[in-house]
């Protein structure tokens, strides 16, 4: 049976701590808001050094997942979940069909789906206990593929704007982590013409995904030195600090990692060393765009329209941003208070999908 302690955390509907002792679970789930729906986030599983930072990561990501929705034009608010544990180690049956219970007991209010540490198989094992997840083998399954597609046209929005130009032909894209989405995103860019740089904390990973897409595999730490036109970020969060934003001599950040901003005012240090930034929470909006046309049965071909329609979100974002003298990041917080603000007034959100040729 879990315990659950209520955190009271300013401007987040709800934070609760829960423990379940007899199947090693310590998790924690933020409610940031519920204005545009339930609340949707993945359920991320990670071996953080101690609670402190696992509830700092859920409330940033928590957060992030309201903006996304906005900013992805879906009726759902923000939530996510973080269970403290090596996914690899201490993942169990007990422990996510106790996690199940947990996210039932909220009624709805909040929906889980995988993250990192997660998969759609460990999503399975939770339904048993709730109806409340998505992110299924048998609905949507794996987002990876989503995500990277989201990316790719992001990264174009990107180009067009700060490069001027639509083709990657020959444009040098530094990866930095190439497992499940980064590698999806090496194949496409291949494709596309790109020349790739890539990195991966696996090494063999690296290498493999090196040899399929023909990229010049460095280290971790060098990538940031890679001499490259575009940056895509696909691992952890914060790779953009102090340290790492004066080594990059890429002319655009475009990426799938969360929370790639160290803090907020690294938006501006980009835009002042003119990097052009493509917002993480919109580039990675793939996976509960995905989760939106899951139900009642997946529609593949209406989910990637939808995603590829961020390419005009996106371009209407960057030339906006331009025309107030704003980093991108901020003009996107701006665009999608604004439409949070339009559901509080009870004004519906605009359908914009469109399908790129």
């Amino acid at each position: 049976m879990s315990q659950a302690s209520s955190i009271n955390v300013p401007g987040y509907e709800q934070v609760v701590r829960y423990e379940d002792p007899a199947n090693d679970l310590i998790a924690f789930i933020a409610i940031h808001d519920t204005v545009l729906g339930p609340a949707l986030g993945g359920c991320r599983m990670f071996p953080y050094t101690d609670e402190e930072k696992a509830l700092e990561d859920v409330l940033r990501l928590s957060r992030g997942m309201t903006y996304k929705s906005a900013m992805a034009e879906l009726p759902y608010g923000g939530g996510k979940s973080v269970i403290i544990g090596d996914p690899r180690k201490h993942k169990t049956e007990g422990l996510l069909t106790a996690f199940g219970d947990i996210v039932d007991s909220l009624n709805g209010s909040y929906i889980t789906a995988e993250d990192v540490g997660t998969s759609a198989a460990d999503m399975e094992t939770i339904r048993r206990r709730t109806r409340h997840v998505a992110g299924l083998p048998d609905k949507g399954g794996d987002p990876s593929p989503a995500t990277a597609w989201v990316v790719f046209h992001g990264i174009r929005a990107a180009v067009r704007h700060s490069l001027g130009r639509d083709s990657l032909e020959s444009v040098t894209i530094a990866i930095q982590g190439v497992g499940n989405v980064g590698g999806h995103l090496a194949d496409v860019l291949s494709l596309a013409g790109a020349r790739l740089i890539v990195t991966d904390i696996n090494e063999s990973v690296a290498h493999e995904d090196g040899a399929r897409t023909f990229a010049r595999v460095v280290a971790p730490d060098d990538i940031f030195d890679a001499k490259a036109d575009i940056f895509a970020p696909c691992a952890m969060g914060a790779v953009l600090n102090d340290d790492t934003i004066p080594r990059l001599s890429a002319k655009i950040v475009a990426g799938s990692a969360n929370n790639q901003l160290a803090e907020d005012r690294h938006a501006d240090a980009l835009m002042e060393r003119g990097i052009l930034y493509a917002p993480d929470y919109v580039l990675n909006a793939s996976g509960i765009i995905n989760i939106y046309y899951e139900t009642p049965i997946y529609d593949h071909q209406a989910a990637f329209a939808h995603i590829a329609g961020i390419y005009y979100n996106l371009v209407d974002l960057f030339q906006r941003a331009d025309s107030d003298g704003i980093s991108p990041h901020l003009m996107a917080d701006h665009m999608a208070e604004e439409r949070i603000e339009a559901a509080r007034r009870g004004i519906p959100l605009t359908d914009k999908i469109a399908a790129v040729g």
